[in-house]
């Protein structure tokens, strides 16, 4: 049995290989035909390292930015910032190091009915991945809502992305920046209604049943799962 480092590696390889072709035929049973031939690697190994072909590739591509991302967030000190802010560098990270054509490749691909939930679950988890990377120590409601909120924020940042002409991408970062703010200003209309006679008499009555609901225990239990 394969090792999982060398199994790592392997998936490393093949996913090199295909990124060449995906501008041209996407995440597509040709492009995985052409990344085994190029990889080298063989056609059993290649699927028993992606059994979904390239599907697992474009799974792959993503998590591979996600972990990027954190790389780039536990280099720089963000401490100066505002927490709005930090979360608006972290998506900003997430963008910068992906290739538009990659990314839309793969919009199409989890636009199909039969991957839509797996693309939701990749933007979950980035969304988790995020909130980790900075900290959050939520493990009760929060932990979802935080992260429900985040995931709505960068899909819709990542579609205005992909549009964008705009010089260095400057109208991707104020229409984060927007996004950003329509959260805090739902929050805190939702701290005034909790401090409010009404949230208050709801968090002892009906609500009260909410509080009982934790985080998962780990990444591998994230919803969707």
């Amino acid at each position: 049995m394969q090792d999982t480092n060398t199994m790592d590696q392997a998936k490393e390889r093949l996913l090199a290989a295909a990124l060449p072709h995906v501008p041209f035929d996407g995440w597509s049973d040709t492009t995985f035909r052409a990344a085994v031939a190029d990889s080298g690697l063989g056609d059993a190994l290649a699927r028993a390292i992606c059994p979904r072909g390239a599907l697992d590739l474009a799974v792959a591509y993503h998590k591979a930015g996600d972990a990027t991302m954190q790389d780039r967030l536990a280099a720089t000190d963000l401490t100066s910032l505002r927490f709005r802010d930090r979360i608006g560098q972290a998506v900003l990270f997430r963008l910068q190091d992906a290739d538009p054509e990659l990314v839309r490749r793969g919009s199409a691909l989890f636009a199909l009915p039969q991957h839509a939930s797996e693309g939701a679950r990749l933007i979950w988890g980035t969304a988790d991945a995020i909130w980790r990377a900075l900290g959050d120590s939520s493990t009760d409601l929060n932990w979802y809502t935080k992260r429900a909120t985040l995931s709505a924020v960068y899909g819709a940042t990542v579609l205005f992305w992909l549009a964008d002409t705009s010089d260095e991408k400057q109208a991707t970062t104020d229409f984060l920046n927007r996004r950003i703010d329509n959260v805090m200003q739902f929050e805190k209309a939702k701290a005034a209604f909790r401090d409010n006679p009404l949230g208050k008499m709801l968090a002892r009555g009906p609500l009260r049943l909410l509080g009982a609901i934790r985080a998962p225990r780990d990444t591998n239990d994230l919803p969707g799962h």
